[in-house]
C-alpha cells in the first residue's frame, strides 16, 4: 500500500498540474495526502468547489478558507485516480 500511495500520489499531483487551471495556485502533498490552494477572489471559492466536487462524485475537505485536501484510499487504482482528476477538472468550471 505504501508503494501504491507514492506512485498514485505523484500521478495525482502531475494530473492536477497538467490541468493548468488559473484557479489552482499551489499543489502540494506527499503520497496520497494532497492539497490544492485555490486562487480566487471569493473567500468561499474552496467551499463552493468542494460542494461541486461532491455533486460530481468526489469528496474533499476544505480547510483554512482557500485550501482543499484530498485523501483517497491507499488502494486507489490508476483508473480511479484518473477519474478523480477528471471530476476535479469538470468541477473547477464552477469558479469561472
Amino acid at each position: 500500500m505504501a508503494e501504491n500511495a507514492l506512485i498514485m500520489g505523484e500521478l495525482l499531483r502531475k494530473g492536477l498540474t497538467a490541468l493548468h487551471s488559473r484557479h489552482i495556485k499551489i499543489i502540494r502533498g506527499k503520497g496520497l495526502l494532497n492539497a490544492i490552494v485555490i486562487n480566487h477572489l471569493n473567500d468561499e471559492a474552496a467551499w463552493q468547489l468542494c460542494l461541486e466536487l461532491k455533486e460530481n462524485g468526489l469528496l474533499a475537505k476544505p480547510t483554512h478558507g482557500d485550501k482543499i485536501r484530498f485523501a483517497p484510499p491507499l488502494i486507489i487504482t490508476e483508473e480511479q485516480l484518473l477519474e478523480c482528476i477528471g471530476i476535479i477538472k469538470k468541477s473547477l468550471s464552477c469558479l469561472d
